[in-house]
């Protein structure tokens, strides 16, 4: 499984940007993708998830209202919308896939993208 993700950049707080992580390979070992980030000197956190199968979606607490993430299946590609950005969302963020269903542990998933860089700042 190879995940390639894409979309970051500078935006200013208040603005939008929207994420995207591409999955090709064995696509049909992955049941779940979930985005990641990690900010300089802290750990990796989950951000969201969704379930390919039903398009079942979760979202860290601290970041419900300012997310959505969706699946589109035909082009095996999955999403995440971020509005409303402050300078605590820069970050590296990352695309995983997991095997059986979404968590927020990052040692659940199995194959990871890259990262793009979000940058929030006037």
């Amino acid at each position: 499984v190879q995940l390639q993700a894409s979309g970051g950049g500078l935006v200013q707080p208040g603005g939008s940007l929207r994420l995207s992580c591409l999955v090709s390979g064995s696509t049909l070992d992955v049941h779940a993708i979930g985005w990641f980030r990690q900010a300089p000197g802290k750990e990796r956190e989950g951000v969201s998830c969704i379930s390919i199968s039903d398009g079942s979606a979760y979202y860290e607490d601290s970041l419900k209202g300012r997310l959505t993430i969706y699946r589109d299946k035909a082009k095996n590609t999955v999403y995440l919308q971020m509005h409303n950005l402050e300078p605590e969302d820069t970050a590296i963020y990352y695309c995983g896939a997991a095997p059986y269903y979404c968590s927020s542990f990052a040692s659940n998933y199995g194959f990871w993208g890259q990262g793009t860089l979000v940058t929030v700042s006037s």
